[in-house]
């Protein structure tokens, strides 16, 4: 993948939790789209989604947001459904 300029970041989407930030950082890879993950959990085995402590950003270059964010919506999700819960 290439390298990421942090200085023209866009946040696409906002989720709970490690596991479906690196879902869409990899579905957006797969599509040629490098993305950063930001996020901050509680110190604990289990992270918390009590006040945003699991809450995790995917940003990618001001470039690519409209292409990642279609790809966001298209996302098939962990249940079955489309899309994700929380765009940005």
């Amino acid at each position: 993948m290439p390298e990421i300029d942090n200085a023209d970041l866009v946040e696409i989407a906002c989720v709970q939790g490690p596991f479906e930030a690196d879902l869409i950082r990899n579905f957006l890879e797969s599509h040629g789209i490098a993305s950063i993950v930001r996020g901050r959990t509680a110190p604990f085995v289990y992270p918390l989604t009590v006040d945003g402590m699991a809450e995790f950003k995917i940003f990618v270059q001001a470039a690519n947001v409209a292409k990642a964010r279609d790809l966001v919506t298209a996302m098939p999700s962990p249940d079955g459904g489309e899309g994700s819960e929380n765009p940005a």
